[in-house]
């Protein structure tokens, strides 16, 4: 049976942050309620103990809190999500209360947010393809299921087209398993949420998604508990319901930004550009919570979104999160302004797992050697643009200039398509062929040549009848 004790002994307040006295068996991380003197509640959580002083963070934040005429009703919980499988279709606030005038949850259980890390001996290696229609990141930077892949952006960058066209077009292949999105926005606009909503109801990806919302007038207290929410509803649709979820968190630097507010109001000794210390392992509390477990059947796989502060990927949250994670899909700002949507920068975008997810009886046996053919004549293009700006395009061989065309059609062709484009992973490697076909087949040099002579003919016969 819970222990519920009041108190009337705050000391003092300092931004979000409450300071009260003469408490007894207070825990790390419980929820309190604070009554305050025209008996409206607002609600917070402890975030230190020491002897009999609590220090607790307000989500309503403490404005108005009169010190002398609050009570302080200690709940003895954690913060838990009430959930159940009609959780799926809804939308919630950062905190997991429902937004979208639904009917509240019928809780099968309520579970603690923070949950418990994965065994690393439980764990399962991630390896099997997941599909999300868009040919920079399934042909060259393979999302698997279990992975974390973070994408890196800036300021005014499309992120959040590529994040609600993840939302609605993300998929398992081969045989028919339960797939579902969990979305966790944290900091953002008015109209950005209304953006994710409207998208994911008229295109009718809502059915299988969770939306937890945090804008960005709400409490900062609240942006830190609103990817925990998420991820707690992620773990009971993977690990009790069997599905497959991909978790998107956007936007990570928002998070990390509101960290550093509450890391200020405590008066922690500041790390690396005001961050506290301990960023890295907070990150690591969020990011470690995907991945696949021996003997179950479903996963979580996690798309963190993080904007760089003038595109700075040395930054301590693109660093530290590349550090955590496997891999990252970069977006580029020259290739915005040449409208090249979405503009994922292919050459330092990385997926550290794709070789695991790709191949025969997962995509296609053509896959690996593909890509790595796309790489290597997309490199070689771009060094030829730049030696044109340098030199001249006069200057080139006709052996670069060959490059440097199939550089601009790639990026035209292959990385540019419409945000509602659902292109197969067939679909993403033909075109990957049809590219190819401009050049000889003794220039294909990583490519099988028994794979060339399987798949190239057809392209080249299209070719010649153009």
């Amino acid at each position: 049976m819970l222990s519920i004790k009041e108190y009337q002994t705050v000391s003092s307040i300092a931004g979000p942050l409450m300071m009260v006295e003469m408490v007894d068996e207070a825990k790390y991380g419980h929820i309190v309620d604070i009554e305050l003197a025209d008996g409206s509640i607002r609600h917070g959580q402890i975030l230190q103990v020491e002897n009999d002083k609590v220090l607790v963070q307000v989500f309503e934040g403490t404005r108005g809190i009169d010190v002398e005429n609050s009570t302080v009703r200690f709940l003895a919980k954690p913060l838990e999500l009430a959930v159940s499988p009609e959780i799926l279709g809804r939308v919630f606030s950062g905190l997991g209360e429902p937004k979208d005038d639904g009917p509240p949850i019928i809780p099968d259980k309520r579970l603690d947010i923070n949950s418990k890390p994965i065994n690393p001996y439980a764990r399962n290696y991630p390896n099997e393809f997941i599909q999300t229609g868009i040919s920079s990141i399934d042909g060259l930077n393979p999302l698997v299921r279990g992975q974390k892949l973070p994408i890196f952006s800036g300021a005014g960058l499309p992120h959040d087209q590529i994040t609600a066209q993840l939302a609605r077009q993300a998929t398992v292949l081969g045989k028919a398993e339960a797939f579902a999105v969990v979305f966790a926005a944290m900091g953002i606009t008015f109209e950005a949420a209304q953006f994710f909503i409207n998208d994911l109801h008229e295109t009718g990806a809502i059915e299988r998604a969770v939306m937890f919302v945090n804008l960005a007038n709400d409490p900062a207290i609240e942006r830190i508990a609103t990817p925990r929410f998420a991820l707690t509803a992620a773990e009971y649709l993977a690990f009790e319901l069997d599905m497959h979820v991909l978790v998107i968190l956007n936007d990570m630097t928002n998070y990390c930004e509101a960290l550093r507010e509450i890391s200020a109001a405590r008066k922690e000794v500041p790390g690396r550009r005001g961050y506290p210390g301990y960023l890295y392992t907070d990150l690591a509390t969020v990011y470690e919570r995907a991945g696949r477990i021996k003997g179950k059947k479903g996963s979580i796989t996690m798309v963190p979104v993080l904007t760089m502060p003038e595109d700075d990927k040395t930054h301590p949250v693109p660093d530290l999160t590349g550090y955590i994670t496997e891999g990252q899909i970069i977006l580029s700002r020259p290739l915005h302004r040449k409208a090249i949507s979405p503009p994922v920068d292919v050459l330092p975008s990385l997926s550290r797992l794709k070789d695991k997810g790709i191949g025969e009886g997962k995509t296609r046996e053509d896959h690996a050697d593909l890509y790595n053919q796309l790489y290597a004549a997309y490199a070689r293009g771009k060094e030829a643009q730049e030696l044109a700006t340098i030199m001249g395009e006069a200057a080139l061989s006709e052996e670069d200039k060959k490059y440097m065309t199939f550089a601009d059609k790639f990026e035209a062709e292959y990385v540019s398509q419409d945000y509602y484009d659902n292109r197969s992973v067939e679909q993403t490697l033909d075109l990957g062929w049809e590219l190819l076909s401009m050049f000889d087949n003794v220039e294909l040099k990583r490519i099988d040549i028994k794979l060339i002579e399987k798949y190239m003919p057809k392209f080249r016969k299209s070719e010649r009848e153009a």
